[in-house]
């Protein structure tokens, strides 16, 4: 697939608010500082699209990109290590779940993992809620140039593995790096066979 142009439309405080769902999208989540950004601008890019930041919990909104005017990556809050006040985490988790549970043009969700680490018990607490809520997703280690191949595999098989104790089927998982835009042309493939899937179906 080739990006076109890929453009920021709207910041939402919850689905309601979200542009007309008549195209394909495609959800990004992560825990914060995962690199969520960095990705989103590699897949484009566009290096201004989404706003990187050292802060982690930044986005605090359902931001919609317009990819070649045909679908929309939507980049979501992270979960987890934020330093926000309770009643703040509250109102994101509500409105994360609402958007991915009553979003009826969501595709699919992309969750970030950081590959340079051991599984982590949020990431596998929050791919359970995906199981719960019926919600399809992949799996996208993240930072993989900033580990060893053999740390990063060794991450990525133990996560697999983790998971492989109580799911029946893994999902489809793609390693990538933003800096040498590893997994960028495997990700566009598959979301371009979902929008085409989406056409037909639509």
């Amino acid at each position: 697939m080739i990006i076109r142009s890929s453009a920021y439309v709207i910041s939402s405080p919850d689905h309601t608010k979200s542009p007309a769902p008549d195209r394909p999208e495609y959800a990004f989540i992560g825990r914060s500082n995962v690199g969520k950004s960095s990705l989103i601008n590699m897949l484009t890019g566009n290096e201004k699209l989404a706003k990187t930041s050292g802060t982690p919990g930044k986005t605090q909104l359902i931001n919609h990109f317009n990819i070649n005017d045909e679908w929309y990556i939507v980049d979501l809050p992270g979960y987890g290590f934020a330093k926000v006040s309770q009643s703040d985490r509250r109102r994101w988790e509500q409105m994360i779940e609402n958007y991915l549970r009553k979003r009826e043009n969501l595709e699919t969700v992309f969750v970030l993992i950081d590959a340079r680490h051991s599984p982590q018990k949020i990431d596998l607490e929050f791919l359970e809620r995906l199981r719960k809520w019926n919600i399809p997703f992949c799996l996208v280690f993240t930072k993989s140039d900033k580990e060893t191949q053999r740390v990063v595999s060794k991450n990525v098989k133990d996560f697999l593995e983790k998971m492989r104790a109580t799911w029946q089927f893994l999902p489809q998982h793609f390693v990538t790096s933003a800096i040498k835009k590893m997994g960028r042309d495997k990700i566009l493939a598959l979301i371009e066979e979902m929008n085409g899937e989406f056409n037909t179906e639509g």
